[in-house]
């Protein structure tokens, strides 16, 4: 398990005592649902997971030579809702704005969205229209250097383990549907959903 060198103990210390649970107060009385939001590139290069083999024997896993991706965002609730976009472009402002106009569309009540400080999040452009929207949405970020605190980085590890390792694909348009499908299935699943609120840094997140 990695930590940031500057993570602040202390901002870590008041989300966890003070600033979460009235988030989750808040949402309560406003009968908002909490949604925690990331985003992430998979590549086809990428290496994860274990293997076994013969002793003095290294493994060897076939996959592609090729080099290509795609990227994705997400939001989960403690409750097993998921909502995903899958796409090719670099993650700016217009994707994220087009996923969160998906994410209320969606949404059957107000959406209380947890999220980093990424700067997409802080944009000019996504400021405004949070604020031309704040009766259908409003965002909470977290603390900096705090990954290990966001449910949904357990939902990105999931995706690079088992929708792009075991399955290995050969090009770009294999790679979305496999990745697409892959989602779609943990979607149907609400205990999979549940399961990332289960690790000992985000069962804070549960309640």
């Amino acid at each position: 398990m990695r930590r940031a060198y500057e993570q602040d103990p202390a901002a870590l210390h008041r989300w966890l005592e003070k600033e979460y649970p009235a988030i989750r107060e808040r949402a309560r009385r406003e009968k908002a649902e909490i949604h925690w939001e990331d985003e992430m590139g998979v590549r086809s290069q990428d290496q994860r997971g274990r293997s076994y083999g013969r002793r003095g024997h290294t493994p060897v896993i076939l996959g592609t030579a090729k080099r290509f991706g795609c990227n994705m965002i997400s939001t989960i609730t403690n409750r097993g809702r998921m909502t995903f976009m899958v796409f090719q472009e670099s993650f700016r402002y217009p994707v994220l704005l087009r996923f969160l106009r998906r994410l209320i569309r969606q949404a059957k009540r107000k959406v209380f969205l947890i999220w980093d400080r990424h700067p997409v999040h802080q944009a000019a452009a996504v400021e405004d229209w949070l604020r031309g929207h704040a009766t259908q949405i409003r965002v909470f970020p977290l603390p900096t250097y705090s990954p290990e605190l966001n449910p949904g980085e357990y939902l990105n590890q999931d995706v690079k383990s088992n929708a792009v390792r075991q399955r290995r694909p050969h090009d770009k348009p294999e790679m979305l549907v496999d990745l697409r499908s892959y989602l779609r299935s943990t979607q149907g699943h609400p205990e999979i959903v549940r399961s990332y609120f289960c690790h000992r840094s985000t069962k804070y997140a549960q309640g």
